[in-house]
């Protein structure tokens, strides 16, 4: 089932994100964020009460623009439960919330130049190449 994740999610989802990203977010930020973060929306896929893959979709707004943009920056399935169609379906929930929820200029997806399998899945979603150039700074501590 896939589904807006709850704080009673956060146990699960940090499992999710370390295999994902490595260690980073606690249980309890994951659980804070899901509660007050209104610029963010996570969806899980739920396959008998264990969570097996995860979308988060930021809200982008300016004030340039009279719509959101929102952005997916995160799409993870376990391994084990891959090429079964959960991550189109976890993007078209996604989509479906947004829509009905926030007033929209257009979705945007991050990716990995190299993940061809992932690009794969999106264009078959109708997501194209738009031909603009994503660059990061880190910050040095």
């Amino acid at each position: 089932m896939v589904r807006i994740a709850t704080v009673n999610d956060a146990k699960q989802l940090n499992i999710l994100n370390n295999e994902f990203n490595g260690e980073g977010a606690s249980i309890d930020n994951i659980g804070n964020s899901l509660v007050s973060n209104k610029q963010e929306v996570v969806i899980v896929a739920d396959e008998d009460d264990i969570l097996v893959g995860f979308v988060c979709v930021q809200l982008k707004k300016s004030f340039c623009y009279d719509e959101y943009m929102p952005e997916i920056t995160e799409v993870y399935v376990k391994p084990t439960y891959r090429n079964r169609g959960i991550a189109s379906e976890m993007i078209i929930f996604a989509e479906n919330y947004c829509s009905k929820n926030y007033p929209l200029h257009k979705y945007e997806l991050l990716t990995g130049q190299e993940n061809l399998v992932a690009q794969s899945v999106y264009n078959k979603l109708g997501y194209v190449d738009d031909n603009e150039l994503h660059l990061s700074k880190r910050v040095k501590r």
